[in-house]
């Protein structure tokens, strides 16, 4: 080969090198920037994801914060406290009710205070010269008009009720800040047995949640109350010893409302223990009375037969008849006062215990079970209309077919005797009733004598 066709060749082999090596420069910079690119869109994408799911999706924590946040702000405007220029004015409210007219008189917090018990044991209080607070949040588990008027009975025994939620921890810490309470008669739950069936989260949050509030709360006072609260005779559930003593089992619940009542006693039982919280749980048998319940069976008999319905009537599954021990809302009174003047004080400070701290449990009840058909024919006689009566078997439904309490502890700690028999209850109830619905009963006048005298 000629010298010059060996330098041609080598120039081009040397030209073709040179290409490539600039090819491969040239698509690692494409490569390069194509990574770029595409990290740079991957990490866009991911962001605007990111975004995306922030606003769509709120975690469970954040939502019970905001509702936290919600309730709280509600219970507070409801009081006036977000408004600078009452706030002042709701101060004095909250501290005139508190305080007592008498020497030694007690500073009671009343939760449930627009509710049957409630009402009856605040105006109770407030008469004998005690300083009483409310405490409602006027749910609608029954008519609200009839919780108004009981407010407005307590206002004109210049008894004040905060509207607010037990699960509202600043505004319980709130009114602690501002009043040094003496005692606490909590009487604010979810009441009824057969509603628990249709909505068991409001026993949960009222019956065991907000009862734990209201202990953190007291348990961090100073000084701590004292505290009573309502349990309930329910918690004796599948007990077939009669009458129903405080030393029986109380392990066997039929009702969730039951259950949520004996956890009440267990967890009361845990914050006095630990904490020096001195409490008191009564076990009410069958309340009844004016300005009682409407989901109460007294209660919605007597709309019924007035109005010409008919009414179930319970019976056993052995075809035996239902009684219960009720109980007039007076004698229940006498008993929560006696419970709270004997109640001995917390030993606890700071949310320490300092010292061993009363507990007690106690049966509050008529001691006389009643059949239900005879609660309806004592009705029928006072009404002066037959009622239309519907015998059926008892649903399972939580009820219990009897109940009948041993109140001999309450008697011999402080003096709880009931004094008043059904006949007697329902005439007071039932005039009551005719009065405060605006009902003309066909005996009317030949009872108002003996109306008048009771």
């Amino acid at each position: 080969m000629p010298p010059s066709a060996t330098a041609d060749t080598s120039k081009t082999v040397k030209l073709e090198r040179y290409n490539s090596y600039l090819r491969k420069i040239h698509s690692t910079k494409v490569l390069n920037a194509s990574s770029k690119v595409l990290f740079r869109a991957t990490l866009l994408v991911a962001l605007v994801l990111l975004l995306l799911f922030a606003f769509n999706y709120h975690p469970l924590s954040d939502s019970r914060a905001a509702a936290s946040h919600h309730l709280h702000r509600r219970s507070f405007l409801s009081t006036g406290i977000f408004s600078s220029s009452s706030s002042s004015a709701w101060e004095k409210r909250v501290r005139q009710s508190s305080t007592a007219k008498r020497q030694h008189g007690l500073s009671v917090l009343v939760t449930g205070a627009a509710g049957f018990v409630g009402s009856h044991c605040s105006i109770a209080l407030r008469k004998r010269g005690d300083g009483v607070l409310g405490f409602d949040n006027f749910n609608d588990y029954y008519d609200t008009s009839l919780k108004r008027a009981r407010q407005n009975l307590l206002e004109k025994q210049q008894v004040f009720i905060v509207e607010g939620d037990l699960n509202d921890g600043p505004l319980l810490r709130k009114l602690f800040d501002i009043v040094p309470f003496t005692h606490v008669l909590h009487l604010a739950a979810q009441a009824g047995v057969r509603y628990a069936m249709k909505n068991p989260q409001s026993y949960i949050s009222s019956n065991i949640a907000g009862l734990v509030n209201l202990l953190e709360v007291a348990k961090a006072a100073n000084p701590q109350p004292a505290i009573v609260w309502a349990s309930s005779s329910s918690v004796y559930g599948l007990n077939t010893e009669n009458p129903f003593s405080e030393e029986h089992r109380t392990d066997q619940p039929a009702s969730l409302y039951a259950a949520t009542k004996k956890a009440g006693e267990e967890i009361a039982h845990t914050y006095n223990h630990i904490y020096g919280l001195s409490l008191t749980g009564l076990r009410f048998f069958t309340v009844y009375g004016p300005w009682g319940r409407p989901d109460m069976a007294y209660f919605f008999f007597t709309k019924a037969i007035l109005h010409g319905k008919s009414i179930d009537i319970y019976r056993t599954q052995d075809n035996q008849e239902v009684a219960r021990d009720f109980t007039y809302i007076d004698d229940i009174v006498k008993g929560c006062v006696g419970a709270l003047d004997t109640a001995e004080k917390s030993t606890g400070s700071g949310g320490k215990k300092r010292g061993p701290a009363q507990l007690r449990v106690y049966n509050l009840g008529n001691t006389s079970p009643v059949p239900v058909g005879r609660l309806v024919s004592i009705l029928e006689g006072l009404l002066g209309t037959k009622a239309k009566k519907h015998l059926i078997k008892m649903p399972r439904n939580g009820d219990v077919p009897y109940t009948h309490a041993n109140v001999s502890l309450a008697y011999r700690d402080f003096g709880y005797k009931p004094t008043t028999d059904l006949a007697t209850g329902l005439r007071k109830f039932v005039k009551w009733y005719v009065g405060y619905y605006g009902i003309q009963p066909r005996v009317k006048k030949e009872n108002s004598h003996a109306d008048d005298s009771a």
